[in-house]
């Protein structure tokens, strides 16, 4: 039986030459955020990738390594799935407005628009509030698109016109327009998520219910399927006012302690960047941090540990805002990219 043939490397001269254009976008792009981060008083940072904790939700899985010291023993490290805890410390340290621009990495991750390896765009403003950064994402997202001379951002057959003025719309109403489900009857009065409750509504109206009824589980299948394929169609999408439970880095609002100060950014159904009011009380994060890993012990059989310096930290850290924003993901749509690795100087191997 003849085998296809396989496509070629992205080394290949013709393949490389066909992506260099975009490559070239990619830096364009690059060069016009940098632009505007200077221009908005960012100092830019350079937060090492390897720590002693990569992050503590249930759902993001690192890589891990091993550090040798000199006395020949191996202590556990992993490469970092943000530089987060390293920005906050800076923000306890004394600085204001900070950026960074570098690699992260997430495992049990690639698709069309999940890569192991991909780069992070992430800033914070101390004493400033997340509409601030959410002005900042709306900004980027044009500029990426005037660095690419283009009118709309696009992913296969969205489109989605940066310029147009942004839709913002909470979670809750997220739900109820595309899913027909009222996700605060799922909450009690502080905040407690009930899966059974979520369950419920979803069978009342025609949506299946997985064997795992965690309101957590359950919760992501509704968003996934049924809430972010009309997020940023024909123009930006603010996804704000997260339920506080899926929100463990986020304070609550001052107006309803079941939902938080947490937004996602939307183009073309695409989510771009994911923000925050941040949390600032360590005692809270710390409850937030176990709950998160028990549940990661639950699913995934495996917890990490808890990084003690961030939450030493946190009690120093004043008032801020701050956003990750997925780099690959917006030159993607600049560009009309149809999948990551297109974008990537240099893809990881498979």
């Amino acid at each position: 039986m003849n085998q296809l043939p396989q496509p070629s490397p992205w080394w290949t001269p013709s393949v490389h030459a066909d992506r260099r254009p975009i490559l070239l976008a990619r830096n364009r792009i690059e060069a016009g955020i940098r632009g505007y981060l200077a221009d908005n008083d960012f100092l830019l940072v350079d937060p090492p990738g390897l720590q002693r904790s990569p992050g503590n939700e249930t759902h993001l899985h690192a890589f891990g390594t091993t550090m040798i010291g000199n006395d020949g023993e191996g202590s556990q490290m992993y490469l970092h799935t943000s530089p987060e805890f390293t920005m906050k410390k800076l923000l306890a340290a004394g600085e204001r407005r900070i950026a960074s621009l570098g690699h992260v990495w997430r495992n049990r991750e690639r698709s069309a628009l999940h890569h192991p390896e991909f780069t992070m765009l992430e800033w914070y403003r101390a004493g400033e509030s997340y509409d601030a950064v959410i002005g900042d994402c709306v900004a980027m997202l044009r500029l990426a698109a005037q660095a690419t001379g283009v009118d709309a951002l696009v992913f296969r057959d969205r489109s989605c016109d940066p310029f147009a003025e942004p839709e913002r719309v909470s979670v809750t109403q997220a739900f109820l327009q595309h899913a027909g489900i009222n996700l605060l009857d799922s909450l009690d009065h502080a905040g407690v998520p009930d899966g059974h409750a979520l369950a419920s509504q979803m069978t009342a109206v025609g949506l299946e219910v997985p064997e795992d009824r965690s309101w957590s589980y359950l919760f992501s299948r509704v968003l996934l399927e049924k809430v972010e394929p009309h997020l940023g169609m024909g123009r930006i999408t603010v996804l704000d006012r997260y339920p506080a439970a899926e929100a463990a880095l986020a304070r609550r609002t001052a107006d309803d302690q079941r939902v938080a100060e947490r937004f996602e950014l939307y183009a073309c159904g695409v989510e771009l960047a994911n923000g925050f009011g941040e949390l600032t009380d360590a005692d809270e994060q710390r409850r937030r941090f176990a709950a998160e890993m028990n549940e990661k012990q639950r699913l995934y059989g495996e917890r990490y540990p808890l990084d003690e310096d961030f939450l030493a930290a946190l009690r120093l850290m004043p008032e801020a805002s701050g956003v990750a924003l997925g780099f690959d993901r917006l030159v993607m749509l600049a560009t009309a990219a149809p999948r990551i690795e297109a974008v990537l100087w240099a893809p990881v191997a498979e």
